[in-house]
This record gives structure tokens, sequence and C-alpha cells, in this order.
């Protein structure tokens, strides 16, 4: 294997053997926001599915995809009052790794930008759906609509690649390549993220590009002082 012990899901739901279910349910809190982001999250999930399907883990599919989406969603609500209650205190190294200080404005802007779909998107990215939970309680996002969205991203998710490794639970091709089929799910799982990169790309050219651009370059200054201060 190509991965650390650690980060080999088939390894950890061996070594976890009947507390499989249980303890892929802390490891999906814990990155969901507990700021501790280097966890197999996307490949853990896929691999409690086939192993449901393989009847290794011996848990009706509904009650786990249940028990998983309310981790996930209590993950990030977890993150997000870590966030809220310690505020920028999270932000003061400027060299730090994940939490510089000039994330707590990008994250505004990220937000304006894209609205909910920031929350459901992130879902898909490690290390991103770690982060955006503490940046939006640091940012002070509104609690009901961090809520509703974050609920929404954990519904699409944790049941939807559970629900994709039941599925091919019984295709031998990936029994044979596991390890290949789970770098492949985690590269897949970015594809929505770099869609919308290149778009957004798109639309700021096209606005640039277009007669008003001119006239919005002033205004777009001052509120970026206005964060400053």
């Amino acid at each position: 294997m190509l991965m650390p012990n650690w980060m080999d899901p088939e390894y950890l739901l061996n070594w976890m053997g009947n507390w499989a279910l249980w303890g892929t349910l802390i490891v999906v809190f814990i990155e969901c926001g507990l700021l501790f982001p280097i966890l197999p999250g996307d490949s853990l999930l896929f691999a409690v599915g086939l192993f449901i399907a393989r009847g290794t883990i011996d848990v009706p599919l509904w009650l786990a995809c249940v028990l998983l989406t309310v981790a996930a969603f209590l993950g990030n609500v977890s993150g997000y009052y870590i966030g809220r209650f310690l505020g920028t205190s999270l932000f003061r190294n400027p060299n730090a790794r994940f939490l510089k200080p000039k994330y707590i404005e990008q994250t505004h802007d990220f937000f304006e930008r894209y609205g909910p779909r920031a929350l459901v998107m992130a879902r898909f990215v490690p290390i991103v759906r770690t982060f955006i939970t503490i940046v939006a309680g640091a940012g002070r996002m509104d609690p009901r609509k961090f809520f509703l969205w974050t609920a929404v991203g954990a519904l699409i998710w944790a049941p939807g690649i559970t629900l994709l490794g039941h599925a091919l639970g019984n295709v031998r091709f990936i029994h044979d390549h596991l390890e290949s089929a789970l770098i492949l799910l985690v590269l897949v799982s970015l594809i929505p993220m770099l869609v919308e990169y290149f778009l957004a790309k798109r639309r700021n050219r096209n606005n640039s590009d277009g007669p008003g651009a001119a006239k919005h370059a002033a205004p777009k200054h001052a509120v970026t002082n206005n964060h400053t201060d």
C-alpha cells in the first residue's frame, strides 16, 4: 500500500473489527471540525459501504448512512463554534500553514461569491471541509444558514459516498484494485471545486472586460479598505 496504515481505510476497518462503524463515526466527526484535517474521510466512507456489502460490517446500510450523516453534521457544528468562540485568535500567525489571518477576509469573500454552495462543495475536498467550518465560525456566519447548508452537505456527502462503496462492493475489479479506486475517489472529489474555480475565473474575466468594469473598480477598493481597518 502507498498510504501509511492510519490513512489506509481497509487497514483501519480491519483493525477496529466489530467497532469499525463506531470508529468511522469518530474519524468523520474529527475530520469535519476538530482541526485535524489529515484523515481518510472520503475513502473511509467508501470502504464502510464496501464492507457492509461484503457483510464484514454487520450493520444495516440505512442505519450506517444516518449515523455517518449525523457525525459529519455534528463535526462541522463543533468546528463552527470553535471558530466562533475563539474568533481571530486562531488566525494570529501570518506564517501559519493553514490558519493565516488573511483567510478570514478571503472566506468572507468566498461566501459572498458562492453563497451556501461553498459549504456543500467543501464537503468533497479533503482539508477544506475541516478548515471552512472554522473560518465560517470565526467570520460570524449566520448560524441558521450555516446549520441548513452544512446539513445539506452532510446529507449528500456521507450517504452518497457510502452508497457508492456499497454499490461497488461486489465488483471484483474494485476488490482487486481497492487502493487505486480510493485514490481515484479522492481525485474525483476535487472536480466540483475545480469546475467552480474555472467558472469563477471566467466570470471575473468577463466582468473585467465588460463596459462597467471601470465603474466598479473604485467601490471594490473601498470595501477592501473597510475590511482591513
